[in-house]
């Protein structure tokens, strides 16, 4: 469903130029969920935002759904694909109501049946008809998050980039989230990409996933690699011992990887 192969990303020109992603490649296959980790500043987000077109200064190739993409996107690539951004307090315009909210992409798409679509998707993701004409300020962080993900279904894709989709919530309403996405790629047979820095999330949600660190791929595995570390290279090992709390004696044993 996406191929990525040699995909470099800058930002900046001249001396100011940051190379933020180094020949990343990776495949996704129809209905998997994929996992893409590493630490805050590894160039996970920035994979995703290219592969969206929100980033349009990549060099390299991407293709979904055997559709070779190009920098710009037409509309046909938003109805395939959609994302789920990290900050949900942030993503949603705060004086528009969730009804606007998810009358716009059906709006630019001319699609049929407004009214049915949106009710359609309040329900889908547990949220009733209360909610359809609350403001973004009236609900809470899980609630704001349930309306970002009916706004990327309502269009009905085939691929949903979720960009670390509960880091800003609740340790106690994360897991309604992940359950929420779960059961929606059950249903809908949806193929996933979800970038986190927490490996508990990725192994509760994925099969696959590729480590990145400071712009490159380090390793791509399979989740159940994730209990035999001494399967896993250095940087690995040292981000999965990271990610289960701080530790004194294991951080002043953690080196610099280039």
């Amino acid at each position: 469903m996406i191929e990525v192969e040699d995909l470099n990303v800058f930002f900046g020109h001249g001396r100011d130029e940051v190379h933020a992603v180094r020949d990343v490649s990776f495949s996704v296959a129809d209905g998997e969920s994929f996992g893409l980790v590493g630490e805050s500043g590894s160039g996970k987000s920035t994979v995703l935002r290219a592969l969206c077109g929100l980033n349009p200064h990549w060099t390299g190739r991407m293709t979904v759904d055997g559709m070779e993409l190009k920098p710009r996107r037409n509309k046909a690539f938003y109805k395939l694909v959609q994302m789920v951004f990290q900050d949900p307090y942030g993503s949603l315009h705060p004086r528009h109501t969730v009804d606007r909210i998810l009358s716009e992409p059906i709006a630019i798409h001319g699609l049929s049946d407004p009214d049915g679509r949106i009710s359609r998707a309040l329900e889908e993701v547990g949220l009733g008809p209360a909610f359809r004409y609350r403001f973004p300020h009236q609900l809470s962080g899980g609630q704001r998050q349930r309306v970002a993900v009916a706004r990327a279904l309502i269009l009905e894709p085939k691929i949903l980039l979720l960009d670390e989709p509960t880091s800003a919530l609740d340790v106690s309403v994360q897991a309604e989230v992940l359950n929420l996405l779960r059961r929606l790629k059950r249903e809908r047979n949806l193929t996933y990409v979800l970038v986190s820095h927490d490996l508990a999330v990725v192994a509760h949600m994925c099969a696959r996933l590729t480590i990145m660190n400071r712009g490159r791929v380090v390793e791509t595995v399979a989740t159940e690699a994730l209990d035999n570390t001494e399967a896993l290279s250095p940087y690995s090992r040292q981000l999965l011992v990271a990610s289960k709390g701080y530790d004194r004696a294991a951080v002043d044993q953690f080196v610099d990887f280039e």
